[in-house]
């Protein structure tokens, strides 16, 4: 008997049972369909992580105005008046790991466009900014080094602030106020969405940081220095590098504490990366413990029909079939069931990914590794547990199988 008679009759042989073949299948197919969904739901999840990460900035070291604590009060972040400009040029020239800097002025303000009014944050930065914290431009221009050193009145503005002032309308060019300042807005942000804490990316100004300090704050100082260092490995090195670096400059003896405080918003979102990564194998191990119950199922099927069909076997030996022929006629039983369900399971688990990602309004992210492992592995399932049922058929003694009742 050749190979494509053999899946003929192995065919012919489930449909004759063709509730117990369905319910087999169905094991395999949950098994398939819960680790396709949940490796797309696992990978939609560590890219809106990665997303995240990428928004933060280019290897971003962030350095804040204001130590834990200054002469035994806790000040908290912004709490003096040390860091000042010169210190982000000290940064910049004199640590060979930190790449661009920025000085930082912020604060929130109102800010007016003909009738319309909204409340914002701004910041006042060197054109250096929009790398280090990877904006890019929409429309317009973003402003130059000219223009911080003349302070000039001129703005970027996010999407937010652009929808709320302008709705429709072009604002490159236009001007609008903020306090007593007129501003003109030179360009506009594509949108970065919400950030892991929550806070809308997008409702923010951005001005030359000689703008806001002079003509908006009122202040010589600064906030923050936001730098970017050369690479990811070195970012909490560089980090290092610049604090000893301010500790020099601001004259701080070895008992005094920081009064600046040097972060790293980029080992959360880093652990809660890892954490979903981990997460995801930890459902993906438990969506596998469904197809080893389909598994299971195949192989409890193939020997109820190893027993109900023995003179069936006995007959066939009898004839002349060899050992191999009814072995692999059972295991193509087992591999044609654990196919189907597999096959079902690539469906099933591609539309449930698709309504999970809509209903979460989550990217989903399919797999084709995943699609192919999961197919490569329904049939592995097919194969291993069903050999032994195979087997047990192949070495049924002939005689004794043809006086079975």
């Amino acid at each position: 008997m050749n190979r494509l008679a053999l899946a003929s009759a192995a065919l012919r042989a489930l449909l004759r049972n063709k509730l117990r073949s369905s319910l087999t299948v169905l094991g395999i197919t949950i098994g398939i369909a819960a680790v396709i969904c949940v490796v797309a739901i696992g990978n939609a999840g560590q890219a809106r992580v990665e997303q995240h990460l990428n928004n933060l900035g280019d290897n971003f070291v962030w350095i804040e105005a204001g130590g834990r604590a200054v002469n035994g009060v806790r000040t908290g972040n912004r709490g003096t008046k040390t860091l000042t400009f010169a210190d982000a040029v000290a940064i910049k020239a004199q640590i060979p790991l930190i790449k661009n800097v920025s000085p930082n002025v912020d604060a929130s303000t109102q800010i007016i466009y003909a009738n319309q009014n909204w409340f914002t944050s701004y910041r006042g930065v060197a054109p250096e900014y929009f790398e280090i914290k990877r904006w890019t431009l929409d429309q317009g221009a973003f402003f130059t080094q000219d223009d911080v050193e003349r302070a000039a009145g001129v703005c970027v503005i996010g999407r937010t602030v652009r929808n709320q002032l302008f709705g429709v309308e072009d604002p490159i060019g236009k001007v609008i106020r903020m306090a007593d300042l007129p501003c003109k807005v030179v360009a506009t942000l594509q949108p970065k969405g919400v950030s892991m804490s929550g806070q809308d990316q997008d409702d923010t100004i951005i001005l030359p940081y000689t703008t806001a300090q002079k003509k908006v704050k009122g202040v010589t100082w600064l906030d923050d220095i936001l730098c970017s260092a050369i690479s990811q490995d070195v970012v909490k090195l560089a980090g290092k590098q610049a604090g000893a670096l301010l500790r020099e400059r601001h004259r701080l003896r070895a008992e005094d504490p920081d009064d600046f405080n040097v972060r790293n918003p980029e080992d959360v979102i880093q652990a809660q990366l890892e954490a979903s990564r981990t997460l995801t194998v930890l459902l993906i191990a438990i969506a596998s413990i469904s197809l080893l119950v389909g598994g299971i199922g195949i192989m409890n099927v193939m020997l109820v029909s190893v027993t109900e069909r023995t003179r069936e076997i006995g007959v066939r030996v009898a004839v002349g079939a060899t050992e191999e022929a009814i072995q692999l006629q059972f295991l193509g039983e087992s591999v044609i069931l654990s196919l189907v369900g597999g096959t079902a399971g690539v469906l099933v688990g591609i539309v449930a990914s698709v309504f999970v990602g809509r209903m979460l309004e989550w990217p989903m992210q399919l797999s084709p590794e995943a699609i192919l492992l999961a197919v490569v592995f329904s049939v592995a399932v097919g194969v291993f547990f069903g050999f032994y049922p195979a087997r047990k058929a192949s070495r049924l003694d002939p005689i004794e199988a043809l006086r079975y009742e």
